[in-house]
């Protein structure tokens, strides 16, 4: 699949035009421009990359694939799960929010449960600074020596893929989302993902690069009209409905404790595609293996009512996270769009 990168760069070479080109709303992607254009399928480098200013960060991506390649993974998890907990008393209006979103979601725990969940919810984060590096780094053997499929999932899977229909794989943001995305490409098939561009030139060299090492192609998560052309090229496009995009976007549906969180419609409308079928599909941490799990798809989807789409999604998101809440991104601000009239969730945010 062919991208039209050259188009939409606007790469700075020192901070001074860094700050400039973001007053001016540019931004450096490897994306192509223009609607239906958003896809990259090669992270490629750019000699301007190479200049001193950018120096700092590309040994910064080098501890990091040190740290990742190197260190024993038992080692990795216990140090991750120090950085979560430290990121914890270091950030808090990050832990206002998992504390709300806690609250919100679970009202039938009670103050000593949630304060237990939270705790291991900021461990698990940490854990997976290691996690995304293991995703973009580690060779297939080792990630495999890690991985677990049923046979029943893994027939589910390919026998689905053998179809060659276009899949949604309904996924969440488990912050085991990059090493799912590489298992699935490993057992069931390659694909594309959907993803939100770095303005940073080495940093989105390096996520580009990474996230391609199984896979075929990342389209902008803004573009929607290149998931749609993902879609008829009949290959599994991963696809996570389940943050908070503003009311523009979304409708108003159930949401674990909340009656009313605003929730993306974009599954409805991408499932129009001609023979598109929606395959639930998510990994979890368990015992320091990464089960990936593959559902049965959707029947009878979707249908004309968006806003009962969405409700199912969040039905079949509410299973999943329930499996392991402690691994969700509970940290951003999930709930944030309010109804017309309703008060703030976060109303002590700072």
């Amino acid at each position: 699949m062919q991208d039209d990168s050259s188009k939409q760069k606007s790469l700075h070479s020192d901070y001074g035009e860094q700050s400039r080109e973001r007053e001016k709303g540019h931004r450096f992607s490897l994306t192509g421009s223009g609607w239906g254009k958003g896809f990259v399928s090669e992270a490629r480098l750019d000699r301007r990359m190479l200049k001193p200013y950018f120096w700092p960060n590309w040994l910064g991506v080098f501890l990091y694939f040190l740290l990742v390649t190197v260190l024993p993974y038992r080692l990795q998890m216990l140090l991750g799960r120090v950085l979560g907990r430290l990121y914890g008393r270091l950030t808090p209006n990050r832990t206002y929010v998992l504390r709300r979103n806690l609250e919100l979601a679970y009202p039938q725990l009670d103050e000593a449960q949630r304060e237990r969940l939270k705790e291991r919810v900021l461990e698990s984060s940490g854990m997976a600074i290691f996690e995304v590096g293991m995703a973009w780094f580690w060779p297939d053997w080792r990630l495999k020596r890690l991985a677990i499929i049923s046979s029943e999932d893994l027939a589910r899977g390919r026998a689905l893929a053998a179809q060659n229909k276009p899949v949604i794989v309904l996924t969440c943001h488990y912050v085991t989302l990059e090493i799912m995305a590489r298992l699935y490409a490993l057992y069931i098939k390659p694909g594309i993902g959907v993803y939100r561009p770095s303005d940073h030139p080495v940093w989105e060299y390096t996520q580009v690069k990474g996230r391609l090492r199984n896979n075929l192609a990342l389209v902008n998560a803004k573009d929607p009209r290149s998931m749609i052309k993902a879609l008829m090229n009949r290959v599994p496009i991963w696809y996570a409905p389940d943050q908070d995009y503003g009311a523009k976007a979304s409708v108003f549906v159930p949401f674990f404790g909340v009656d009313k969180a605003a929730t993306v419609v974009g599954t409805h409308n991408l499932a129009k595609v001609k023979d598109t079928v929606v395959q639930p599909s998510f990994t979890v941490r368990e015992h320091g293996k990464y089960h990936l799990y593959v559902w049965d798809t959707l029947e009878n989807f979707p249908t004309e009512d968006a806003q009962a789409d969405a409700r199912r999604c969040n039905e079949v998101l509410e299973k999943m996270i329930s499996l392991a809440p402690e691994q969700y991104l509970w940290l951003h601000r999930r709930f944030k769009t309010v109804p017309d009239g309703e008060d703030s969730r976060y109303p002590d945010l700072k």
